[in-house]
């Protein structure tokens, strides 16, 4: 396939790209992330990502930004692209379990709760409205938004939320072997609460059963006045669904084809049920000659901290798909 699968036709003049970090508790479930060494540790990832992709380098624990198979992570894709495009990222917390060390914007959040046990985002609906003024503040400052995530544990969320919003959804994982079962779990239990309860709003569905990333993405979505693309896999599905569910325009998607590939997953026919374009960005990372970046071509990682938007953006300012994939191996390179 071409890089990107189509062309947006989007001439930015000012862009930002954005990442929305977050938590929640299902992640420090054992089994459900692989976002993180240890289970415990998934809580300080978006903290390690946001300071990779800022600073280029993670300063604040003896780590490296690649999987134990060393497999570069998604946030080494997304600094390549800010040192190719020169563009400074823009960070919000959306409810993380530690200080971030990188500067932020505050929504006053807090993470998600596991939803087995209670509601995970009680404060969903003021979340969307915080979002909501955010989108609306950056649309004086940019003609176009590539808005990221990073939250481990979220494809699980995001099946709650697509599930309890009639989706029959399958999602990705970080692994290479998808805990769908325990996945399927989460959902079986997030199900009976909605069963005995019920849901009157499409951010009953993220009260009852998200994180706090669905919550102020939506919002941004809903209060952003310019073109507007959210960059990453099962979780922008999920709040691409609230918008729908909201009566609100559907906004598009970009995301690596290593997403859609998926066989655990269903990518292109849920975002075909929700209505929402997606452009698909084919890095051709099995020939880079990198044994670390292939591993996304058999299903590791495949995506995160807005990655596939992050080089859909290099590419709509001009860069060639040959400039793109040489940044990330140069960058790649450093820590191998």
């Amino acid at each position: 396939m071409p890089f990107v699968s189509a062309n947006p036709e989007i001439h930015p003049e000012r862009p930002v790209f954005c990442s929305i970090l977050a938590n929640t508790l299902l992640s420090t479930v054992p089994g459900i992330s692989g976002a993180g060494p240890t289970p415990e540790k998934t809580l300080y990832t978006p903290i390690l990502d946001a300071e990779l992709i800022a600073d280029g380098s993670i300063t604040s624990m003896p780590v490296k930004p690649n999987t134990p198979t060393g497999c570069p992570t998604p946030a080494s894709i997304t600094r390549a692209m800010m040192e190719l495009t020169g563009l400074s990222p823009l960070f919000i917390n959306a409810g993380l379990a530690y200080r971030p060390t990188v500067p932020c914007l505050d929504v006053y959040g807090v993470p998600g709760d596991d939803p087995r046990f209670g509601d995970a985002v009680p404060a969903a609906e003021a979340l969307f409205a915080r979002g909501e003024s955010l989108g609306s503040f950056l649309g004086r400052a940019a003609d176009l938004l590539v808005l990221g995530e990073c939250v481990p544990g979220g494809t699980t969320t995001s099946l709650c939320v697509l599930r309890a919003l009639g989706y029959p959804a399958r999602v990705s994982s970080s692994y290479i072997e998808n805990p769908v079962s325990m996945k399927e779990e989460v959902w079986r239990i997030v199900s009976g609460r909605i069963a005995e309860s019920g849901i009157s709003s499409p951010l009953d569905a993220v009260r009852v059963g998200g994180d706090p990333m669905i919550a102020v993405g939506a919002g941004i979505v809903s209060g952003f006045p310019g073109h507007l693309i959210l960059a990453g896999g099962t979780q922008m599905l999920s709040v691409a669904a609230v918008m729908k569910a909201m009566g609100r325009p559907v906004p598009r998607i970009a995301t690596t084809c290593y997403v859609r590939d998926d066989p655990s997953a269903n990518f292109e026919e849920t975002a075909g049920r929700i209505g929402a374009e997606v452009y698909y960005i084919d890095p051709e990372f099995g020939d880079l000659g990198h044994a670390g970046l292939a591993r996304y071509c058999i299903g590791e990682v495949k995506e995160g901290m807005g990655a596939g938007g992050a080089m859909l953006l290099a590419w709509l300012l001009g860069f060639t798909p040959v400039a793109i994939r040489g940044k990330i191996l140069e960058f790649a390179r450093v820590y191998s």
